[in-house]
């Protein structure tokens, strides 16, 4: 209306506000008897009990007369207006019931239907008459025209001589069709605001579900990162120490038998047997099978969460996986202490993450570990010299993490051109 308000009047925009203002009109005078009916009949017969459900009905009634307002809102509106109420996937009619009554959506659809369909009804029947007569005016000079020689009167009192006499009708009947016009949008405006507030979801209610969604997904991490230190720390203390005890025994069992061959050998004890066992050699190959596990166990313990991440912080324990890395890796981290738990461990995932992948994929000869406190923000960006052309998609490592640092607020980056280099950037709040 505001880009063309000469030919809004004769545009589909007007006729669809007029179409919408008609059956939103239809609809409530309908509605609005209709319920008159129920709550008269309800009020009478609830001496004797009959009329319990009848009112029930008109307390519910906002509920179906919601659902037909958003329908038929989509005349005026391209976007449609999402159902408030929660979606009960093989709930029973009395639990479906409960739930409606305790929503306060329901109650807001009523009042629509109670308070604010009425008035915009007669509004609307109103310019529905003014419509109708505005352009009886515009066409009054051929009614006076086609009933000549009978006298018309387009006011009581005031004949109307001919068909040119009635010209001056018919400026007023194009001037009240502009009007018209211009009203039924205004009043479809109106409509529409007072609908999507009233019968579409509110945003307070979606913003605490978001805040909900956040934090029961931050106590799923954080219950995440509990059960990951249980299992590391029984690890440690179970498998662990069982495989060393188990490779101690097997050193004492090999130990034993060059006593016993040495002696059998005539060789002094401890010197060994001559020639070969084949009993001390199997022992002594499920003692290096022992001692392998040992080191893949220790290995996973350390993958799982590094001891050195929570006696020393993150500083030290990137500094030791950059000296375990097979690519020459150069550590520049100035913290001024100790970080929250979930911003170290995510921060050392994410740089463990990199690394892999640089000594993986990239080809690179050197990798620089950057990170700085800036703004109460924990800055850290892992650069390699390799080939680039990295897809962080490809993989799930590095979108687990991205989630993982979108919980806390944060953001990972990964800028990695065709030629290289490869720079992943984590930003991430230090205030927990």
């Amino acid at each position: 209306m505001r880009a063309r308000p000469l030919r809004f009047p004769l545009t589909r925009d007007s006729l669809r506000c007029w179409a919408y203002l008609v059956g939103g009109a239809l609809l409530s005078l309908l509605v609005v008897v209709l319920l008159v009916v129920l709550a008269v009949l309800g009020l009478g017969l609830s001496v004797v009990g009959i009329g319990l459900p009848l009112l029930l009905a008109v307390a519910l009634s906002g509920l179906p007369v919601g659902a037909l307002e958003r329908r038929l809102l989509r005349l005026v509106e391209p976007t449609p207006l999402p159902d408030p109420h929660r979606a009960l996937p093989g709930a029973g009619r009395r639990a479906r019931l409960r739930t409606r009554l305790r929503e306060r959506a329901t109650w807001r659809e009523l009042a629509h239907t109670l308070l604010v369909g009425p008035p915009l009804t007669a509004a609307g029947l109103g310019l529905t008459a003014l419509l109708v007569f505005s352009a009886a005016l515009v066409v009054s000079p051929l009614v006076v025209w086609a009933l000549a020689p009978e006298t018309v009167m387009l006011l009581p009192g005031h004949a109307v001589q001919g068909p040119l006499h009635a010209l001056p009708a018919t400026a007023v009947g194009l001037a009240g069709l502009l009007l018209a016009g211009y009203a039924g949008a205004l009043l479809s405006a109106v409509h529409v605001r007072l609908a999507r507030l009233l019968l579409g979801p509110r945003e307070e209610g979606l913003g605490r579900q978001v805040v909900e969604l956040t934090r029961s997904r931050a106590r799923l991490v954080d219950a995440f990162e509990a059960e990951r230190r249980r299992i590391e720390r029984d690890l440690h203390d179970g498998a662990q120490q069982q495989l060393v005890a188990l490779s101690m025994t097997l050193g004492l069992a090999a130990h034993e038998l060059r006593q016993r061959g040495g002696a059998a050998g005539g060789t002094p004890p401890g010197a060994g047997p001559v020639g070969d066992d084949p009993v001390l050699d199997l022992v002594d190959r499920a003692r290096g099978e022992a001692r392998q596990a040992l080191e893949q166990l220790r290995g996973l313990v350390r993958g799982i969460h590094p001891q050195v991440l929570t006696d020393h912080g993150l500083a030290a324990a990137v500094t030791e996986v950059a000296l375990r890395h097979p690519i020459p890796v150069e550590v520049d981290l100035d913290l001024p202490g100790r970080l929250p738990g979930p911003v170290e461990s995510t921060a050392y995932f994410t740089v463990t993450e990199a690394l892999t992948n640089a000594a993986k994929h990239s080809g690179a000869a050197a990798i620089t570990v950057h990170g700085r406190i800036a703004d109460g923000r924990l800055v850290l960006q892992v650069t390699d010299d390799g080939r680039g052309g990295a897809d962080p998609a490809a993989g799930a490592g590095l979108q687990g993490l991205a989630d993982r640092v979108a919980i806390l607020r944060g953001r990972l980056m990964v800028t990695s051109p065709t030629g290289g280099p490869t720079r992943l950037r984590l930003e991430v709040p230090c205030s927990g």
